[in-house]
């Protein structure tokens, strides 16, 4: 008895924990149904749609680009086009058997076919001689063995079949089958239903015509217009431009995640360099996008949900008939003295030309000469080294010396200091290029020191502001803080920092690391730091709009597509004049510079004096750097000279600002090829000005 109440009482504990263990499994499954049905049920539901109505992106062209007066620059050439969307649930059957009937209807180049490719399509097509190659005793081996995955006992097996496929094997392929394989391959290098180019380059009428005419048979396939970038001026300004990824390339692999975050499909065209890069959203259209009506993995009817539009037009503030003239005259002038025995490393010049009251770029030239294997000479544009090269710049940067003298009250405007030359204890004598003998020893203005060139001057500068004075014969002890002031003060006019130029890749300059006092006195003169072409623009255009730095850009205006050729489309924005900052000098500081310049220009002793005939009246400052020319690989290191010269035009009411660079323009005898590309560059600018003018009236 006592036994059967034992199990009596047993029996409801155990019935007990069972209905609690039941009613928790419940409460699990009705928790899990709440959030598939309530929580993620909109996602599944959106799921379920997308398999079933798919929506697929068509490119559309880009947008154009034009210069100030409106030429066209890069535009869109149409082209014929024939595409494949693979749709969910397609075998590798199906998409074989579709590929072997476009073969049929059009030319497909397979020169980029690699033997892994033809192995893994000869595979695909003899199935029965491709088990062949692994014998059974060999497959039982990988089958039995238990620490492999299927996928990997596969993989091996497949590997022994590729291994054993020979070149007579390979042979059997003949050129119908290469063609069938390279559509195929174009057909799987993208996503499932992702629009991928099968062929846009050379696509004939017939072949166009053919395989429109045969859609219904080709599953997947399309006949569509296409687009290519064109360039209507040959190397102007390429290097600049930039370059737009194809279809097949699509968007960058390390640029995939944002881009697919801003909506773009993975095969997409976008910018992937300088211009078309920074523009990208400009420049980008909107995509036309397709909605596939899906049943059982096969498309019943499509839909157009958006239609597509061009993108945005940029007009540029580049004047293109200027550019080229300037990148004529270059060229000239470098043919002219590169190669010569006292030229021997020169082989490239800059000029940039900007608007010192708005920072419109109107010039950006670079040329690079290239010495071919047959002995001729070819020019590439190197326009991008204007603002990602930089170069020792020479007495150019006086004028900066002089207003971080006057600003950190170290001299005062027209202060007279005596030119001699400096005999410091423990290193070789120092002189102006003028007074290397002792001659004309006396005292000099700051603005006959801006045009004479004097380099005592502007070494006693830079000691006054590293807070020593000169005693001959004496070390100099100074103020490691003066590297810091004059850099300070240099940055205001532009030289050291970013110019904020609106492209990608701006290069800031070198800036030396070791602070000794011969390397000072070597900055103050531009022979220790070194300056990109677009930062000395940018330095000379500060000094001519009285202290203003303004930000340089390459965009003007973004406009609506046109809708007729040369028309301009609806404006939709103007870039404005951005002022980075306002330098500290005082008015009167100021204006002695701009006076000193003038001298250079005009002067009896200045260094620039073929200028003083000129109708236009300009103001600027030459320079001569000592530096070393190192190879295209840096496998030199000779000693040589670079050659510079900035200055703007008319002195009064400034409208034009440049910067020339010439490295490694010679060995001993200066040519002066600074100088006349100078002169010729400001010549054609005010020529051209004066022609539309005429026409304009």
């Amino acid at each position: 008895m006592s036994g059967r109440k034992k199990d009596k009482k047993v029996l409801p504990n155990r019935m007990k924990i069972m209905f609690i263990t039941v009613f928790f499994l419940f409460s699990i499954l009705i928790v899990r149904l709440g959030e598939i049905q309530i929580v993620k049920g909109e996602s599944y539901e959106r799921i379920v749609i997308q398999k079933e109505n798919t929506v697929v992106n068509s490119d559309v062209p880009r947008g154009k680009i034009y210069d100030r007066n409106g030429k066209l620059i890069v535009g869109n050439a149409p082209k014929r086009a024939i595409t494949y969307t693979r749709t969910n649930g397609v075998t590798d059957e199906e998409m074989l058997d579709t590929a072997g009937r476009l073969a049929k209807m059009i030319n497909k180049d397979f020169g980029d076919l690699t033997d892994r490719d033809k192995k893994d399509f000869w595979i695909k097509s003899n199935p029965e001689k491709a088990k062949a190659k692994v014998l059974s005793s060999e497959k039982s081996r990988i089958e039995e063995k238990d620490n492999l995955s299927r996928e990997e006992k596969d993989k091996r097996i497949y590997e022994l079949k590729l291994d054993r496929i020979t070149e007579k094997d390979l042979t059997s392929l003949d050129t119908e089958d290469l063609e069938v394989l390279a559509i195929y391959n174009e057909m799987i290098s993208g996503y499932s239903m992702t629009m991928q180019t099968i062929k846009n380059e050379n696509v004939s009428i017939r072949e166009f015509a053919r395989v429109s005419e045969h859609l219904d048979e080709l599953k997947g396939v399309n006949a569509v217009t296409d687009w290519s970038r064109t360039y209507e001026y040959d190397q102007t300004l390429q290097s600049v431009l930039g370059n737009v990824s194809s279809s097949r390339e699509g968007i960058p692999k390390e640029s995939l995640e944002e881009y697919l975050a801003k909506g773009y499909s993975r095969n997409d065209r976008v910018g992937t360099s300088y211009l078309e890069l920074q523009y990208e959203q400009i420049l980008n259209g909107k995509e036309k996008r397709i909605k596939n009506f899906l049943k059982d993995g096969k498309i019943t009817k499509t839909e157009v949900v958006q239609q597509g539009k061009q993108g945005k037009d940029m007009v540029l503030s580049i004047d293109m008939e200027l550019q080229r003239e300037i990148e004529k005259i270059v060229r000239q002038e470098l043919r002219k003295h590169a190669g010569s025995e006292n030229s021997p490393y020169l082989d490239r010049a800059f000029v940039v030309m900007m608007d010192p009251n708005t920072g419109e770029i109107k010039a950006l030239v670079g040329q690079r000469m290239i010495d071919k294997d047959n002995g001729e000479i070819e020019f590439q544009d190197y326009s991008l080294g204007t603002f990602t090269s930089s170069y020792e710049s020479g007495s150019v940067v006086k004028g900066a010396t002089l207003l971080t003298g006057y600003m950190t009250n170290s001299i005062e405007p027209g202060e007279m200091i005596v030119d001699e030359p400096l005999f410091i204890k423990g290193t070789p004598k120092k002189a102006s290029w003028f007074n290397e003998y002792g001659q004309n020893t006396g005292p000099i203005s700051d603005l006959f020191a801006l045009e004479k060139s004097s380099n005592s001057y502007m070494w006693k500068v830079a000691l006054r502001i590293a807070k020593t004075r000169y005693v001959p014969q004496a070390p100099i002890h100074f103020n490691t803080d003066a590297f810091r002031l004059f850099r300070e003060h240099f940055a205001q006019l532009g030289l050291g920092v970013p110019t904020g130029i609106d492209l990608p890749g701006e290069s800031s300059g070198f800036e030396g690391t070791a602070e000794r006092p011969g390397l000072l006195l070597d900055f103050a003169i531009g022979q220790y730091d070194t300056y990109t072409p677009m930062q000395l623009a940018q330095y000379v255009s500060t000094i001519a709009n009285g202290g203003k730095r303004i930000q340089p850009h390459i965009l003007k205006e973004i406009r609506e597509p046109a809708r007729q050729t040369g028309d301009p489309g609806n404006l939709i924005y103007k870039k404005e004049p951005v002022i980075l900052n306002h330098i500290d000098a005082s008015e009167r500081e100021l204006d002695q510079v701009q006076k000193g310049f003038y001298r250079v220009f005009h002067g009896a002793e200045g260094t620039a004096n073929l200028f003083k005939d000129a109708p236009y009246n300009a103001a600027g400052k030459s320079g001569t750097a000592e530096s070393f020319y190192k190879g295209e690989n840096m496998e030199k290191s000779k000693a040589t000279y670079n050659t510079t010269l900035i200055g703007y035009a008319p002195f009064e009411h400034p409208e034009i600002a440049f910067s020339t660079v010439v490295p490694w323009s010679h060995q001993t005898h200066d040519p002066y090829i600074n100088k006349t590309i100078s002169k010729r560059v400001m010549d054609k600018y005010f020529q051209l000005k004066k022609e539309r003018a005429k026409i304009d009236n």
